[in-house]
């Protein structure tokens, strides 16, 4: 008999791809979690896992353990779903790791809708980039995660997730007030293609979608400025140390001084963001609520794609 809870260290390990990263995703010892994988593999009667480096990646025997990982603990998670109804669970708490520009549009706004129609459920919010709040659900350091689409992401077919998309907004180009393509009514992105670029650091999920605009307007930009903050990244294009690309809902709230902001002609790049649940939980009683409330939160938010 395969115990699960095995299951969750196989599936840890395929996501963090070392045994010390899995250790510390799910608060273990690696010498820990290495004795559950070889008790597993002694389970199964299939090696599991082979060396890789400094890494760990599963053999065809893992990968096929893995399909049938995910189906349990998605199973599980239904399970501990359909018992917190049965007891009623209507009054508890619910982890939203969440990106700084989401919890201003759409988590706080969802918490106070919940406040009201569903005063038993505490939100405890925790502030994480756009690509670090998937890992926190998968892990279990999270019941719910407000992300964003980013190369690298899971699709919306994986099959360890279930996701309620929320919203799609456009990049604007942030220009100082000076900027010969100010008085323009739209921005061509090509026609950036010879400034200084600001932007996030590598590994934001909108650092990847500015490389992407650029490269789909056929240049590669010349970054020389890199901050998170969009705040920073709005300073700085005042000051006329570059040009940006930042989400529209980014913008609201900041002081627009000495920029102008101007749509970008043609297809623009797009920020796509929605809230994702281990798979089997989206029925839970404490987490249900929560992803309507968000939904409703969002509902408006969209921009038409074109």
């Amino acid at each position: 008999m395969i115990d699960p809870r095995r299951l969750r260290v196989l599936r840890a390990a395929a996501d963090h791809r070392t045994v010390t990263a899995a250790a510390a995703a799910l608060y273990l010892t690696p010498s820990a979690v290495s004795q559950q994988l070889a008790a597993l593999e002694q389970e199964t009667g299939h090696v599991l896992l082979t060396r890789s480096g400094k890494g760990v990646r599963l053999t065809a025997a893992g990968e096929i353990l893995l399909e049938h990982a995910n189906e349990v603990l998605a199973q599980l998670e239904r399970a501990e779903a359909e018992l917190a109804a049965y007891a009623g669970g209507a009054a508890g708490e619910v982890t939203v790791a969440a990106f700084a520009t989401g919890i201003a549009e759409v988590l706080a706004p969802a918490i106070g809708r919940l406040a009201e129609s569903h005063p038993g459920i505490r939100v405890r919010v925790r502030d994480a980039e756009g690509d670090e709040s998937l890992p926190l659900v998968l892990d279990g350091e999270a019941d719910v995660a407000l992300a964003v689409e980013y190369r690298g992401a899971p699709r919306e077919g994986d099959r360890r997730l279930a996701r309620v998309p929320l919203y799609a907004e456009p990049f604007d180009a942030v220009l100082d007030a000076g900027h010969p393509l100010g008085q323009e009514p739209e921005v061509a992105l090509a026609s950036l293609a010879g400034a200084d670029w600001i932007a996030p650091y590598p590994g934001n999920p909108c650092h990847d979608m500015v490389l992407l605009a650029c490269e789909l307007a056929g240049f590669e930009p010349r970054l020389v400025h890199s901050s998170d903050d969009f705040r920073a990244a709005v300073a700085l294009a005042g000051a006329g140390a570059g040009v940006a690309l930042v989400p529209r809902s980014a913008l609201r709230g900041i002081e627009l001084k000495d920029v102008v902001v101007r749509p970008v002609a043609g297809p623009a790049a797009f920020r796509r963001v929605f809230a994702a649940v281990r798979r089997g939980a989206e029925a839970h009683p404490l987490i249900r609520p929560v992803l309507e409330a968000l939904a409703g939160a969002a509902r408006g938010l969209s921009a038409p794609e074109g």
